[in-house]
């Protein structure tokens, strides 16, 4: 596990004006992405500021691993950067840092930013695998309560990180419109199902962990050893139609109502960038069980969580005709997950299942404890029942068609730079 090192100091600045105070990419962030200016093939970038940096087109201003970092930014996806390791990513951070804090740069490098609201950008890597988790314990317990009263989790959930395998061909970049999927749903005074649009579409409030470096079939990775397979995190928003849900996912969990799109933030914000907002995962409430052997490792408990909130925004098309602002509906942390991102990437391996660069894992909903934290709609309405209040009389139980979800996410601590993810979004159209 890094250090915090000379690109944390946030008194060092930028010759990118845009940068200095930025609240998402200050010089201290430098998150990889995938852009194309208009009218020019997608390739690898570092968002700095209100700009983009093509990182190939510097590759001649680098030496040694940071060079071939660089060069391996020049393919349309992220894969193979991502594999390399993070101590190669480590030395393209390094290197990017000091061309864009040093002045004598500038001249040279200045030609290859480009105005990010004026690029395209795309999904960082190609997904071959997708794995969503259950890891946000107060989500859980929310949800739980809603169908087990008495018994909210299930014996298991204390002791195995539960998680379902997703649809990766179905994943898309912020800002792609969300199609309401059809399904079969069976409300309780039916005696047979019907099929049509989902009328109880959700979001869920996730983050992403990108697989970076990938173990092989038979192997598992050891909780110690777990870091070095973790490139960096995203937003992720796995919308959820939770009708379709109810219906279909006994016995064997979640399929037609989570697999019709997921909404990824483009930018990976590296492990190295997260370092200063590293924290203790909390402690488990008494009574409950400590992780099994494997999945348990004393650093990774003191320094495994990462203190990231994280907040919802609704824009309904009535507030976008009056001009009004997205209201905020609820804001989280990823502290509130009750297994670290370590565990989750030596549990998924724990059988000898293989791990690729750019797989994306899911931590699950990360609802906090109070009310104003919820991660989800069907927590928010308390399944429909207490409709949420909107300004203007608005109200909402789940998503309307033309509903924009936006969600955002930051790191902050005293002595250090706020650093930032960009938006997940993406705004809900009529089902087909």
């Amino acid at each position: 596990m890094s250090c915090v090192d000379f690109t944390h100091d946030p008194a060092t600045r930028s010759w990118v004006a845009s940068a200095n105070g930025h609240p998402d990419f200050p010089l201290q962030n430098l998150p990889l992405g995938i852009f194309a200016p208009r009218g020019e093939k997608p390739r690898g970038g570092i968002a700095i500021g209100d700009a983009i940096l093509d990182v190939s087109a510097v590759a001649d201003r680098l030496d040694g691993d940071a060079r071939q970092a660089a060069l391996l930014a020049g393919q349309d996806t992220l894969n193979d950067l991502l594999g390399a390791g993070p101590e190669i990513l480590r030395a393209l951070r390094h290197a990017v840092f000091r061309i864009l804090s040093d002045p004598s740069q500038e001249a040279a490098v200045r030609p290859h930013l480009y105005r990010a609201d004026a690029c395209a950008l795309h999904l960082p890597a190609k997904i071959n695998d997708y794995t969503d988790f259950y890891a946000g314990i107060h989500h859980a317990e929310n949800v739980g309560r809603q169908f087990r009263p008495d018994n909210p989790l299930l014996p298991n959930y204390k002791y195995v990180p539960i998680g379902y395998h997703g649809r990766a061909s179905s994943i898309r970049p912020s800002g792609v419109d969300v199609v309401r999927p059809n399904g079969q749903m069976k409300p309780p005074h039916l005696d047979a199902p019907l099929f049509g649009p989902s009328r109880r579409l959700d979001y869920e409030l996730e983050m992403a962990i990108w697989v970076g470096r990938g173990n092989t079939l038979g192997h598992p990775v050891p909780i110690a050893d777990a870091s070095d397979h973790i490139a960096g995190i995203s937003i992720l928003n796995d919308w959820s139609a939770r009708d379709i849900q109810g219906w279909e996912y006994q016995p064997l969990g979640p399929f037609l109502a989570k697999n019709f799109h997921s909404t990824l933030s483009p930018w990976i914000v590296t492990m190295d960038a997260l370092v200063p907002y590293r924290t203790a995962q909390p402690p488990r409430p008494a009574g409950d069980p400590a992780p099994l052997p494997y999945l348990f490792d004393e650093d990774d408990q003191q320094s495994g969580a990462l203190a990231i909130r994280m907040d919802v925004h609704i824009r309904t098309p009535h507030m976008r005709e009056t001009g009004a602002a997205p209201h905020q509906l609820s804001s989280g942390s990823m502290t509130a997950m009750y297994w670290t991102i370590a565990q989750l990437i030596t549990h998924h391996a724990s059988n000898g299942c293989n791990l690729s660069p750019g797989d994306v894992l899911g931590t699950g909903t990360l609802s906090g404890p109070t009310p104003d934290s919820r991660g989800s709609l069907l927590e928010l309405s308390v399944g429909g029942k207490e409709p949420v209040a909107l300004p203007d009389n608005e109200m909402r139980s789940f998503l309307e068609d033309g509903d924009e979800l936006i969600i955002t996410a930051y790191a902050e601590r005293p002595g250090f730079a706020r650093i930032g993810f960009g938006e997940c979004r993406a705004m809900i159209l009529p089902a087909l």
